[in-house]
C-alpha cells in the first residue's frame, strides 16, 4: 500500500504541474508548480523517502539517465545541425556568455561552490541537474544540492515568457514581409527522415526498441571503461546515441516509439525533486537571492552574445536571442512554444507554415545544441572544478 500511495502522490504532483502549465499556456512552468508542491509536502506531511518508495530510487535514476541520453541522440540530425549552423553558433556562444558572466561576477558575490553548482542547470536542463546533484553527493557537498534543483525550477519563470515575447516579435516581423498572394510556395519543414529497415514492423515491438537502446548504452559504458573514464560516461551515452542514429541502427525518437520516454522522464523529474527533501525553509530563503542574481547575469550574458552575432549572421536580434534562450529549457518545450506562438499569430495555414519553416528549425537545433549536448559537457567539466 505504501508504494501505491507514493506513486499516486508523485504522479499527482507532476500532473498538477502539467495542467497548470497547459491552462496558463506555459506562463507558469510545470516544473515550478511541481517543485512548490514537493517543497510544501516535504516541509509538512510527506515522508522524506516518498520518491524512493515510488521505486524512483538511485538505481532507477542511473538506468533512466543512460537510456534517455542515448535516446536524445536519436532526436538530432547532423544534416539539420549543419544547415542551421548559424543558430547553433548563436546558441552555443550564448551559453559561453552565460558562463562568463555568472562565473566572473558570481565568484565575486557568492561562494565558489554554490556558483559552480548552479550554473550548469542555467545553461541546460534536467540531465545537467542530475549530473550535478550526483556529483555533489559523491564529493560530500550535500549542502549545495538544493542549488541546481532550485535553478532548474526558477530559471523557467524568466525563460518561458521572455522567449514567448521574442517569438511573437519575430512572427510580426516575418508577417510584414510575407506576400499575401500565391507567390509563396510551402516547403517541407526540415525534420529527421524515417529510417528504413529490413525488419518487419511486426517485430519492432517495444521490447525490441528498448533492447537496441540498452545495447548502445552498454557499448557506451564499455567504451568509457576502456578509456578509463577520461570522458564523462554521460557524454559518451549521448555521442553513441547520435552515431547509432546516424548509422540507422536506432530509429528517431526511439523511446517515444517504445512508449516509455515519458515514464523515464517522470522518473528522472521525481528523483530530482526528491533532493528538495534536504532543504529547509531557512535554507531555501537563503539561496533564492543568489539564484535570481545568477539567472539575471546568465540571461544578460546570452543577450550580449546573441545581439552581437545577430547582425553578421543576418538574423534579427529577437530571433537570435530566442535561439540562445533555448538553453533554459530545450526540447520539447522549444517545439511546443514555437508551435503555440506561430499558431496564435496567424490567420491561416499558409501563414503558419511560413512562420514555422523560418522559426522552428532554428529553435530546435538551438535547443539540441545547448540542452542535449553542451549542458552535458558543461556539467561534466564543472564537476571537476568544484
Amino acid at each position: 500500500m505504501v508504494n501505491v500511495f507514493s506513486i499516486f502522490i508523485v504522479m499527482l504532483f507532476l500532473m498538477i504541474g502539467e495542467w497548470v502549465s497547459k491552462i496558463t499556456r506555459s506562463l507558469i512552468p510545470s516544473v515550478f508548480v511541481t517543485a512548490i508542491l514537493f517543497v510544501i509536502g516535504f516541509w509538512t506531511f510527506l515522508p522524506k523517502n516518498i520518491v524512493s518508495s515510488a521505486t524512483f530510487d538511485t538505481n532507477f535514476e542511473g538506468l533512466c539517465l543512460a537510456l534517455i541520453l542515448v535516446h536524445l541522440g536519436t532526436l538530432m540530425s547532423l544534416k539539420q545541425l549543419l544547415n542551421q549552423w548559424k543558430a547553433v553558433c548563436i546558441a552555443l556562444f550564448g551559453v559561453i556568455g552565460t558562463i562568463t558572466l555568472t562565473l566572473f561576477f558570481g565568484h565575486l558575490l557568492f561562494n565558489w561552490h554554490s556558483v559552480v553548482a548552479s550554473v550548469p542547470p542555467l545553461s541546460g536542463g534536467l540531465v545537467s541537474v542530475l549530473i550535478m546533484t550526483n556529483g555533489l553527493k559523491a564529493q560530500g557537498l550535500d549542502q549545495f544540492i538544493a542549488l541546481p534543483v532550485s535553478m532548474l525550477v526558477l530559471h523557467s519563470i524568466f525563460g518561458y515568457p521572455l522567449t514567448s515575447y521574442l517569438l511573437k516579435s519575430e512572427c510580426k516581423r516575418l508577417l510584414k514581409n510575407f506576400s499575401k498572394d500565391d507567390s509563396y510556395v510551402a516547403k517541407p519543414i526540415p525534420k529527421i527522415q524515417p529510417i528504413k529497415s529490413k525488419i518487419s514492423t511486426d517485430y519492432k515491438t517495444s521490447a525490441f526498441l528498448i533492447t537496441k537502446v540498452s545495447l548502445v548504452g552498454l557499448f557506451a559504458q564499455l567504451f568509457s571503461t576502456l578509456i578509463h573514464n577520461v570522458i564523462n560516461v554521460n557524454v559518451i551515452y549521448l555521442v553513441f546515441g547520435v552515431l547509432a542514429h546516424q548509422f540507422c541502427f536506432l530509429e528517431d525518437n526511439i523511446l517515444n516509439k517504445a512508449g516509455i520516454a515519458n515514464w523515464l522522464m517522470y522518473g528522472l523529474m521525481a528523483y530530482i525533486f526528491s533532493q528538495l527533501s534536504l532543504s529547509t525553509p531557512q535554507g531555501m530563503l537563503s539561496i533564492i537571492g543568489e539564484i535570481f542574481v545568477l539567472i539575471i547575469l546568465g540571461i544578460f550574458g546570452m543577450f550580449i552574445t546573441s545581439f552581437i552575432l545577430s547582425k553578421p549572421f543576418k538574423m534579427s536580434w529577437q530571433m537570435s536571442f530566442a535561439c540562445a534562450l533555448t538553453a533554459l529549457f530545450g526540447f520539447p518545450a522549444d517545439y511546443i512554444m514555437t508551435s503555440e506562438v506561430t499558431h496564435n499569430m496567424t490567420k491561416n495555414k499558409k501563414e503558419e507554415h511560413y512562420l514555422l519553416s523560418n522559426i522552428m528549425p532554428k529553435m530546435l537545433v538551438g535547443g539540441f545544441a545547448t540542452v542535449s549536448v553542451a549542458s552535458v559537457v558543461i556539467a561534466s567539466i564543472f564537476l571537476k572544478i568544484l
